[in-house]
């Protein structure tokens, strides 16, 4: 049986775009790296999935500002869609979002894994593409002793591997902004002499989570964007 594990991250509170990966992650753990909730019309929903249905889950600065009231470095918009998560969320649910780490590293099978939302040396805010940061790709995985990162927060999809180990970002199932409205996902393959990273697109329900933000009175733009994938 092949070793496969599944890579989400960025799902934003869009069930309608869940609906449609989850299926493709049947058989695999399944590993979240932050941004359950912000943006999206469903932080319910999507949040308790992931409680009842991920292994390992790391937080984004979403969850961490719904989690602890903290808005200040979101924009308007952004601040007003996580005070209007927090609302519609309990209070496990509130504390769990609280209390996720920030970074996990673990094993799978003999390869030293580290997860985290943004980067490394910014868990929350720093946004990696291999583009700016290539340069500190193997400085990356020399400090934290990995053989591999996986990264999320810039809602663009990329594999990189260096001769240190492999670097990649599943994109976002919940707002891709790679210009390409399809959720995103990954699943890391450790099966075979060297780790492969998959990218997978998947066609889910637009106008229907798009509708869902126009009624619940959240910034129309966080429906439009749905349809043009940026």
């Amino acid at each position: 049986m092949d070793k496969k594990y599944a890579f989400v991250s960025d799902l934003h509170a869009n069930l309608e775009a869940l609906q449609a990966v989850k299926p493709k992650l049947e058989g695999m753990q399944v590993f979240v790296l932050g941004d359950i909730v912000g943006y999206g019309a469903d932080p319910g929903p999507v949040l308790r999935w992931v409680m009842e249905n991920s292994v390992v889950q790391v937080q984004g600065n979403h969850d961490y500002a719904v989690g602890n009231e903290r808005y200040e470095w979101l924009n308007t918009s952004a601040a007003f869609a996580a005070r209007w998560t927090k609302e519609r969320l309990d209070a496990r649910e509130l504390n769990y979002l609280k209390e996720l780490p920030v970074m996990k590293k673990l094993k799978l099978d003999d390869y030293r894994v580290l997860l985290v939302h943004g980067s490394p040396e910014d868990p929350l805010h720093e946004y990696v593409f291999p583009e700016t940061h290539q340069s500190l790709f193997d400085y990356y995985l020399e400090k934290y002793e990995c053989d591999i990162i996986a990264m999320g927060h810039t809602h663009f999809p990329f594999s990189f591997t260096t001769n240190k180990g492999v670097l990649f970002n599943p994109g976002s199932v919940g707002q891709p902004r790679d210009g390409d409205p399809r959720s995103s996902f990954a699943i890391l393959e450790l099966e075979g002499g060297a780790p492969v990273v998959q990218h997978i697109r998947t066609d889910y329900d637009i106008t229907g989570a798009s509708r869902k933000i126009y009624e619940a009175g959240l910034p129309k733009f966080f429906g439009d964007r749905l349809y043009q994938g940026h």
